[in-house]
């Protein structure tokens, strides 16, 4: 077999790897998640709402790396539960402003116990983690700068 052969073996891909592993751990989470009725995108969103208060749509968008176009109708479905509201900035009405209610603030403990069982789910663990944690960051931050040029 040669190099290219090699290469493109699905198990040499490196992709693959990714959006396995991604796939797995969204299906691990949505019968936790389906409980509390958020989605697995309406759960990321919560965490950053959880952590900054209140942010711009704009903010929120770049923190989870969506578009405003697939983060309305996640926010509607928010605001419908009663987890955030969204408000238009007074000094600029471009600026839709997200904040977590006190109603969205209480779902902050169901969601740590998700988190308290994913932890002993989760095949990595201790320094493992820190790492891959650490490289998927810097992962990220080239994409995005490539996407940039």
């Amino acid at each position: 077999m040669n190099d290219r052969d090699e290469v493109l073996k699905l198990e040499n891909q490196l992709c693959f790897l990714l959006y396995a592993c991604a796939r797995d751990t969204t299906r691990y989470y949505r019968p936790y998640l389906d409980e509390m009725g958020l989605t697995y995108t309406q759960y990321l969103t919560m965490l950053v709402l959880w952590e900054e208060k209140q942010i711009n749509l704009k903010a929120l968008g770049e923190r989870l790396y969506l578009d405003s176009g697939t983060l309305t109708p996640v926010l509607k479905r928010l605001e419908e539960k009663g987890y955030i509201t969204r408000n238009r900035d007074v000094s600029d009405e471009r600026n839709l402003v997200l904040h977590v209610t006190d109603v969205g603030v209480k779902l902050k403990d169901e969601v740590y116990a998700i988190h308290q069982r994913m932890e002993s789910w989760s095949p990595v663990s201790g320094e493992d983690e820190v790492v891959i944690r650490r490289i998927f960051k810097e992962a990220l931050i080239r994409y995005r700068e490539k996407q940039r040029d």
